[in-house]
């Protein structure tokens, strides 16, 4: 079982790597080539000391078996001159190779943070709330570093270690078979070793990133939650979970550094024993008198086991080196594999075809209105879609089958029918609901937490799309438009209030970027902001902190209806609006809230039932079912949910 597992684990991280390589090769096409050249001809020259040393050695011993040392310094100096020019390539290859190295390195984890924020913007919202934002933050921070290492240091390292070994390989075997055979044996144990204790350290690499990512996710919700900590003085029970969390992460760090600290040694000492049984070995070539059995031809003398000796060395300190990189590069590996298991999160899909756009209106031609049937049946106004910014808006409908594509003007009606949905399947929370709202229609939604008032809304924006039943807008099925024009003609106002870090007006020109100063403006005095906003130190240039930290609640939540009033969409969701505000700001802000309603569809969410009271429709609900409709006057004489809620009879909760 354990075995299946390893080779599973291996194919895996071999089509990581694979993936990776064609990843990075697809940024620097030709960079990355270079850059390898530069290393394999930089490990080659450093297998090269060997070759002369042999040379040197070699005539050294025929001129002191001559007696003729008259060649002995020329050779040397030309020996010797060689070298220091293979030294002086390797220099500009090694110096080239790094200052491209950095920008291969530092330019992949740009490109790799992009496509991953650029692929996380195009995942569904329930990617968010079934995963921990604090994991998906490891993606960015903890996940790219390891990546870095590898890349910067571990691949290079790796690469240089491999084109070593298998030089100085090549040179073994050319001038010494027997010897060569000693080396090999030595090499085999450290690579049983190697992938023994490699391989136990691997699993536990990989555990240990996973749980770094839950350390980070829980940090981030205790610092989101610190009032919540403090109010309920739950500081203790807090550092407990927190440390049941990093012992986890300790354990796993443990295991995996025992394992990769003790291969470090293990392999270090064999190297030097392999050193030594090396030496013994050319010994006993050399006063047995075996025949030599190599490429070269060449007797077994000193000018072969000097430099093997030195070939050794170098050969098991390169392979220690290899199995040095295997921990970084199965980090690597750990965190490039959820790099790119976050890269690979199926997107939103989208099949909508009908798209929002800018119309202007124009008369119709009279001569196709002489029908009266026609004229009674059509407006004498069509619309064309036109290139200037006019604040009409219609959706733009293709037709397949004929080819034509017909406008239907924004209007903001909106209708459910027969719809059940379920976040889980198998676990329905809304039941056969229908309703309607025409256009500058007021709907309002009441009923216990978890009834599906939010639910609904957010099957309106397409946040999750429903298991059965129809949604239409304006008579198109929501299914057939596209999401990103659907999201555009609605505004929302949360419960839970999002600002962004920068001025005030940025952040209610966030509802509609091209916005100018005086429309922002406009907005504020809307939705009641105006009157704080000139209060803060630089006014609407205020900076805020992250989430708008230097503003109250109220205040926030303010913005956030200044940002949806900015927008001005044909429909308003109103999710909570003024949950958040005190009595008094309340009033302010329901006068404006009132002209921001005006003309427009408003679906609203209130636990407060006097927010609703001027509702042209009011739907409570019960358990994701609707259980009572219609106005406040009719729901209070039916004397049922509702007017045990509004007369304090009934809890909400």
């Amino acid at each position: 079982m354990e075995n299946r597992k390893t080779v599973r684990s291996e194919k895996k991280n071999g089509k990581i790597l694979i993936r990776l390589f064609k990843t990075v090769l697809g940024f620097y096409p030709v960079m990355l080539p270079v850059t390898i050249a530069c290393i394999i001809f930089n490990a080659a020259v450093s297998s090269v000391p060997s070759i002369f040393m042999q040379n040197i050695i070699a005539v050294i011993e025929t001129s002191w078996q001559s007696g003729d040392w008259s060649a002995v310094s020329g050779t040397v100096f030309r020996l010797v001159g060689t070298l220091v020019v293979f030294y002086l390539l390797s220099l500009a290859a090694g110096f080239a190779f790094n200052q491209l190295m950095a920008v291969i390195t530092q330019g992949t984890l740009m490109k790799m943070r992009e496509k991953m924020f650029g692929g996380m913007q195009r995942l569904p919202i329930r990617y968010f709330d079934t995963n921990d934002h604090g994991d998906i933050m490891s993606h960015y921070t903890n996940d790219i570093d390891t990546l870095r290492q590898m890349i910067s240091q571990s691949f290079p390292q790796l690469l240089m270690s491999c084109v070593t070994v298998l030089t100085i390989f090549g040179i073994m075997v050319y001038y010494c078979l027997w010897l060569t055979l000693v080396v090999v044996l030595g090499v085999i144990l450290m690579t049983v070793i190697t992938k023994k204790v490699g391989g136990g350290s691997a699993k536990f690499f990989v555990r240990q990133q996973n749980a770094l990512g839950k350390v980070e996710g829980f940090v981030e919700e205790m610092m989101y939650g610190q009032k919540v900590i403090k109010v309920f003085s739950h500081e203790e029970e807090s550092k407990e979970d927190f440390d049941r969390y990093n012992d986890a992460l300790y354990e796993e760090s443990r295991k995996a550094n025992q394992y990769a600290n003790v291969l470090g040694p293990v392999l270090n000492n064999i190297g030097n024993i392999l050193y030594v049984v090396v030496a013994i070995s050319g010994g006993l070539l050399l006063l047995s008198g075996v025949p030599n059995l190599s490429i070269s031809g060449l007797p077994v003398g000193i000018s072969i086991v000097v430099p093997f000796l030195n070939m050794t060395k170098q050969f098991s300190g390169n392979i220690g080196q290899v199995s040095h990189q295997i921990n970084a590069v199965v980090m690597g590996m750990a965190g490039t594999g959820r790099i790119f298991a976050l890269m690979d999160e199926r997107p939103e899909q989208d099949e909508g075809n009908v798209t929002l756009v800018n119309v202007c209106e124009e008369k119709k031609n009279p001569e196709l209105l002489r029908n009266k049937a026609e004229s009674d049946m059509d407006s004498s106004v069509q619309l064309r879609e036109c290139e200037e910014r006019t604040g009409l808006w219609a959706w733009k409908q293709p037709h397949q089958e004929n080819g034509e594509v017909t406008y239907t003007k924004l209007a903001g009606d909106v209708r459910l029918y027969d719809v059940d949905f379920a976040y889980e399947k198998g676990k329905t929370v809304l039941h056969d609901i229908s309703l309607y709202a025409k256009p500058g229609q007021k709907v309002a939604f009441v009923g216990a937490t978890g009834a599906g008032k939010t639910t609904i809304t957010n099957l309106l924006n397409r946040f999750y799309d429903i298991e059965d039943g129809k949604i239409r807008y304006d008579g198109i099925n929501i299914n057939k438009i596209r999401k990103g024009d659907l999201r555009r003609s609605l505004g929302i106002v949360l419960q839970d209030t999002n600002l962004f870090g920068g001025t005030v007006m940025e952040n209610i020109r966030y509802g509609k970027l091209d916005a100018t100063d005086e429309e922002c403006i406009a907005a504020a005095q809307l939705a009641g902001a105006d009157d704080f906003i000139t209060r803060l130190p630089e006014g609407y240039a205020t900076q805020l902190l992250e989430n708008g930290a230097n503003l109250s609640q109220g205040q926030r939540q303010l913005l956030s209806i200044a940002r949806a009033a900015v927008a001005d969409p044909p429909v308003m969701i109103l999710d909570e609006a003024t949950s958040s505000i005190d009595t008094r700001t309340e009033a302010i802000v329901q006068r404006g809230m009132d002209a921001l309603m005006k003309g427009r569809t408003v679906f609203v969410i209130a636990h407060r039932l006097s927010t609703v009271k001027n509702s042209d429709v009011i739907i409570v609900l019960d358990h994701g079912r609707i259980i009572e409709k219609g106005n406040h006057e009719e729901l209070l004489a039916r004397k049922g949910q509702y007017y045990q809620l509004y007369t304090g009879a009934f809890e909400l909760e």
